[in-house]
C-alpha cells in the first residue's frame, strides 16, 4: 500500500547515509543437512538486490574462469562438466592415472572474518559509498558466539561477498602455486594431477593459506585424495571414467521431495537433472512412478 513512500524514505536514508540493516528472522532447514538460514525483510532485501545488480558484473570479471559457484553462465552442471574434462586431460583420455584432491572449508559461511572481508573490498574498490554500504551489510550479522565473523545464509550479497572471499584463495592456487586443473564450486574445490605426491605437497600449502590469510579451515573429514577412476563425489555426482553416477543420498532426497510434490514442473526439472548423468533406470523409475507426467 506504500510502496512509492517506503521506497523514497530508503533512498533518502542511502543517500543520507542514515541506512541501517534491519535484524534477520532466523529459521532452519534440512537440505540435506541442517542450516541456519537468515532472512532479511523486504526493504533490506531490495537493498541487497541493487548492490548485487551493480557489483556482480565488477567483480565477476576479477574471478577465475573455474570458479562456479552463483555467477551466469557457470552453475554446478558446468563444474562437474569442466571436471570430467580436466580428468581426460590429465590422464591423457584415461590412460594413465589421474589423482584428485578434493577439499571443503568447515563452517564456511559461518567462518568469513569481516575484517579480512572489508580489507579485501578496500583493495578492490575505491568508491567511498560503496565501501560505506557494504560495510552496513557485513556488520549486519554474527555468527552466534563470535563477533565481526559470519555472513548469512540467505542474502543475494551473501553469494557475491564469498565469491569476493574465496578469489583470494583462487588467485593463490592458480598464481602462487601454479595450479593447472583447479575448481572451485563455494566452498568445495578439486585439483587433478598425475602425481599423488604432488597433491599431498600442495595440502599443507593451501591449509597455511586459508588459515593465514582468511581464516578459514579445511574439513578434515572432506579432505582426501584418491584415484578418478575409484570414483570422486563431486557436487552430487559420482564421478568415473566415462561416467557419473548420482549421488545416494541425492537419490534418496530427490525422490522424498518427489513424494511432496510430484507436479510435472518438479519431475521435468528432476529429468533435466538426470540428463547430465548415467541415470537413465532412475529416471525410468520416475517416469514409471509419475505416469501423469
Amino acid at each position: 500500500m506504500h510502496l512509492a513512500d517506503n521506497i523514497f524514505v530508503l533512498h533518502d536514508e542511502l543517500i543520507e547515509k542514515t541506512y541501517q540493516h534491519s535484524p534477520y528472522t532466523a529459521f532452519k532447514i534440512n537440505d540435506p543437512k541442517p542450516r541456519d538460514i537468515h532472512k532479511a525483510k523486504v526493504r533490506d532485501r531490495l537493498v541487497h538486490h541493487a548492490i548485487y545488480r551493480i557489483l556482480y558484473p565488477y567483480f565477476d570479471s576479477k574471478f577465475i574462469y573455474d570458479s562456479y559457484s552463483c555467477r551466469v553462465d557457470k552453475g554446478t552442471h558446468r563444474a562437474v562438466n569442466q571436471f570430467r574434462n580436466f580428468t581426460r586431460k590429465v590422464s591423457l583420455n584415461y590412460t594413465r592415472t589421474v589423482w584428485v584432491l578434493k577439499g571443503d572449508i568447515r563452517k564456511f559461511f559461518a567462518s568469513v572474518d569481516h575484517k579480512i572481508l572489508q580489507d579485501i573490498l578496500v583493495r578492490q574498490s575505491h568508491d567511498a559509498d560503496v565501501l560505506w554500504l557494504l560495510g552496513q551489510i557485513i556488520s549486519s550479522f554474527n555468527t552466534v558466539g563470535k563477533v565481526g565473523v559470519g555472513l548469512p545464509l540467505g542474502n543475494l550479497t551473501s553469494q557475491l561477498l564469498t565469491n569476493i572471499y574465496m578469489n583470494e584463495f583462487d588467485q593463490f592456487v592458480k598464481r602462487e602455486l601454479k595450479v593447472k586443473y583447479y575448481i572451485r564450486y563455494a566452498d568445495d574445490f578439486v585439483i587433478a594431477h598425475e602425481s599423488e605426491a604432488y597433491l599431498q605437497n600442495l595440502v599443507p600449502l593451501i591449509s597455511k593459506f586459508l588459515e593465514t590469510e582468511l581464516k578459514l579451515t579445511l574439513h578434515p573429514d572432506k579432505l582426501y585424495i584418491k584415484t578418478f577412476a575409484s570414483g570422486v563425489d563431486f557436487l552430487g555426482w559420482v564421478n568415473l571414467p566415462y561416467h557419473s553416477v548420482l549421488r545416494a543420498s541425492t537419490k534418496r532426497r530427490m525422490f522424498r521431495k518427489l513424494q511432496r510434490n510430484n507436479s510435472k514442473e518438479t519431475v521435468a526439472s528432476y529429468l533435466g537433472m538426470l540428463g547430465h548423468g548415467d541415470s537413465y533406470e532412475i529416471a525410468q523409475k520416475i517416469l514409471s512412478e509419475y505416469p501423469n507426467f
